[in-house]
C-alpha cells in the first residue's frame, strides 16, 4: 500500500486517516492524545518509517476528523479505529499510542489478541480510581486555558478541521477522560493482552504515576516498562530520539 490519507465514513461521522513509511512493511497503528491529531507524533516518525507501514488516524472530532453526533468515549475510537483498519484491508497490526491513543490501544490488544502483534504506549492510563488527582485538574479544564498552553495545536485544529468548534470539542473529550464505564478505561480488562507490551511514561508525568504504571505492569503478564528521565506527560516530544529509539528497538526485538 503506497503513502494515502482520505476520509472514511464511519458512523455519522468523516475519520481521517494517512497511509505512510514502508509500504511493504508490518503496519504500526499510530494514535495520539486527547485535543491532539496525528501530527503530534510526527517527531518520532523517523525512527519506525523505515522498517513499518505508519497507519496514523485523527480521533474523531479531532484534527482533520468530524465530531458528528455520538458522545465522544474510549469504545467510540476504538470502532472508530476498527473501521479504518477495516478499510484498509489491514488484519495483524502493532501499535503506538500517546496517552488518549494507549487507551484505545489496551482495549484493542485486550479485545482483539490475535491481530495485535505488539503494543506501546505512553503517558497512558488504565484506570481511574475514585481519588485520582487528575480528575480535578481534567474537570477543571477551559478551552482557553487549552488554547494558551498549546496555541499552535488549536491553530492547527482551527484551520484544518472541516466543521471547527473547539469549545464543543473540549466539553466532548473531558466526558471521555472522567468516564468510568464500560465504554471508558480498560481496568482489569488489561489483563487480557498477552502480546508484548513496552508501557512508557515521562519521569514528570503528572497524569500517569508511577505507582499506577507499575500496578498496570504487574495486571499484563510479561510486559516492559521504561521511565523517560526528565520529561514530563509528552515525552515523545520533549526527547523524541529517547522515546522513538526505545520504541523502534522494542519493536524490532518482538517482530514476527
Amino acid at each position: 500500500m503506497e503513502n494515502r490519507n482520505g476520509y472514511i465514513g464511519v458512523n455519522g461521522s468523516k475519520v481521517y486517516f494517512e497511509v505512510s513509511g514502508n509500504p511493504n512493511g508490518e503496519p504500526l497503528l499510530m494514535l495520539h492524545g486527547g485535543l491532539g491529531s496525528l501530527n503530534e507524533l510526527s517527531s518520532i516518525y523517523q525512527y519506525v518509517a523505515t522498517d513499518y507501514q505508519l497507519i496514523s488516524v485523527d480521533f474523531r472530532g479531532h484534527g482533520k476528523s468530524l465530531l458528528g453526533d455520538r458522545p465522544l468515549s474510549y469504545r467510540q475510537y476504538q470502532e472508530d479505529i476498527q473501521h479504518v483498519l477495516s478499510y484498509l484491508n489491514i488484519d495483524k497490526y502493532s501499535i503506538f499510542g500517546f496517552s488518549d491513543g494507549g487507551i484505545v490501544g489496551y482495549r484493542l490488544a485486550a479485545q482483539e489478541p490475535e491481530r495485535v502483534s505488539c503494543l506501546v504506549t505512553l503517558g497512558s492510563q488504565w484506570r481511574l480510581e475514585a481519588n485520582d488527582p487528575s480528575i480535578e485538574l481534567l474537570g477543571g479544564l477551559t478551552p482557553d486555558f487549552w488554547a494558551s498552553r498549546f496555541a499552535d495545536d488549536v491553530a492547527f485544529y482551527e484551520s484544518s478541521n472541516p466543521e471547527p468548534n473547539f469549545p464543543k470539542l473540549v466539553d466532548a473529550v473531558k466526558a471521555v477522560w472522567l468516564d468510568t464505564t464500560e465504554s471508558g478505561y480498560p481496568y482489569d480488562m488489561v489483563e487480557k493482552i498477552c502480546c508484548p507490551t513496552l508501557i512508557m511514561r515521562g519521569d514528570n508525568d503528572f497524569l500517569f504515576s508511577l505507582d499506577e504504571a507499575v500496578a498496570l505492569r504487574l495486571k499484563i503478564a510479561g510486559s516492559s516498562f521504561a521511565n523517560i528521565p526528565l520529561t514530563a506527560h509528552s515525552a515523545h516530544q520533549e526527547s523524541p530520539k529517547l522515546v522513538g529509539e526505545m520504541l523502534k528497538q522494542f519493536m524490532s526485538q518482538h517482530k514476527n
